[in-house]
């Protein structure tokens, strides 16, 4: 394609960009957000609402949050980086300033706010892998969380286990109840670029105080494997899961007949996939649900964008996509989805990262998919739209599919600020499905 053409196409990329960042009408409730936003950036305001849904399971505190947005330039990663990270020093040196030994509730209460807040400074800088704060953050974050994590009343336990191909090793977490007998266990993975300490005050806190231990990991693409392995993700998940659950009924303390396994976000996809092959899983939760996250991703460009990257012609989609990420007018969930997608899939260009993206759908396994499995939407999804429907409706009547909605303050991707209700709906599910496999 002639240089003309392809900077004629960035413009109408960049044209498009607001309207392709928006689902369309045929795949998204028209209800208005029914929600105070928190900044003028969409997506800061989701990140922002983000950090602040974790304030009730330890993982932030409201008021700490609001400080730090009022510091945040819409659309400068940077700023909202700063922002974080200032936050994040001023919690963490509090909480080293504690003496944990009479006040171990504070001292966690404090360590484990300031491990979410070095994970918010990251969450921007993936744009430049040669930034070493990618590293030093999440060094601070994971000290602050494993310090956290030994003062809980049942410390949690970190293992790395080895894949059974052994081309990567994968970190967990056992977070265990402290009661006896068997219990019923929930395995959970997050996604395109969240961690497994945040999965702890997502959903994680909420398990253990209905008794269910907790075992949280994290496979290639994820934060720990991605930095310390330098994988980037797989589609076969199943190579991941199958050996947390050998881990998982090697405790006496887990019920091998009531593990469940939970993906959230992109893990809608990742978990839904790996129970397709292994049937020692009783139950399955897809937060929010993806049947097909290449065509996803491909659903939001022009459709002469579309035609560019069908054509094979890589020079051209590179060279469109760099220059709208590199422009700052471009929407901030444009820019950071193809930074973050490159990093966390490990590849060089755009045109690979979408290649790669095509190969993560269910349309072959979905039928494969024997157990119950929870598939939640959200009302105004603007991430994957559509596609939790269509999973559910692939899947057939072991599929129950939950809309969540603005007005429940839910209606955000992934139920985003709604932690205490969506605990609720989902581990009220989880129990009722082993109950009555109990019958």
């Amino acid at each position: 394609m002639k240089l003309h053409q392809a900077l004629g196409l960035f413009g109408l990329f960049n044209v498009c960009i607001v309207s392709a960042a928006q689902p369309s009408t045929d795949l998204k409730n028209t209800t208005t957000d029914s929600m105070f936003q928190l900044s003028s950036d969409d997506d800061f305001h989701f990140e922002l609402l983000r950090v602040m849904s974790l304030a009730p399971y330890e993982g932030a505190d409201i008021g700490e949050v609001l400080v730090a947005a009022k510091k945040i330039d819409p659309g400068n990663f940077e700023s909202f980086s700063n922002a974080f990270f200032d936050l994040a020093t001023r919690v963490d040196e509090t909480a080293r300033n504690i003496d944990k030994e009479k006040h171990p509730v504070s001292a966690r209460n404090a360590l484990f706010r300031a491990s979410s807040y070095y994970r918010s400074a990251d969450f921007f800088l993936h744009g430049n892998w040669s930034d070493p704060r990618i590293n030093s953050l999440w060094d601070k974050q994971l000290n602050a969380f494993d310090t956290a994590m030994a003062l809980l009343p049942v410390p949690g336990k970190r293992v790395n286990l080895q894949a059974e191909d052994g081309n990567f090793t994968i970190p967990v977490i056992f977070f265990g109840t402290g009661l006896t007998g068997p219990r019923p266990t929930l395995l959970m993975c997050n996604g395109y670029d969240g961690s497994q300490e945040e999965m702890y005050h997502l959903i994680g806190k909420a398990a253990l105080e209905r008794g269910i231990n907790v075992i949280t990991y994290e496979g290639p693409g994820q934060p720990a494997v991605r930095r310390g392995q330098n994988i980037g993700f797989i589609p076969e998940w199943e190579r991941v899961v199958s050996p947390v659950v050998d881990f998982a009924i090697e405790h006496p303390e887990v019920d091998s007949e009531a593990i469940g396994l939970m993906g959230y976000s992109f893990g809608g996809y990742l978990a839904p996939r790996a129970a397709a092959f292994d049937k020692r899983i009783a139950a399955v939760f897809a937060v929010d649900g993806v049947y097909d996250f290449g065509k996803s991703l491909l659903y939001q460009f022009p459709q002469e964008l579309k035609e560019v990257f069908y054509s094979g012609d890589a020079d051209t989609f590179n060279s469109i996509i760099e220059a709208a990420v590199a422009e700052p007018s471009t929407d901030t969930i444009m820019r950071w989805g193809v930074q973050q997608g490159m990093w966390s899939f490990n590849v060089k260009t755009p045109f690979e990262w979408m290649t790669k993206a095509l190969a993560y759908n269910l349309t072959d396994v979905a039928d494969k998919i024997q157990q119950p499995i929870f598939i939640g939407d959200a009302q105004l999804e603007k991430f994957f739209p559509g596609q939790a429907k269509m999973l559910a409706d692939a899947i057939g009547s072991n599929a129950l599919y939950r809309l969540f909605t603005a007005d429940e303050g839910a209606g955000e991707h992934c139920s985003i600020g709604a932690s205490v209700l969506q605990s609720q709906v989902l581990l009220d599910w989880f129990e009722d499905v082993l109950s009555k496999a109990r019958e």
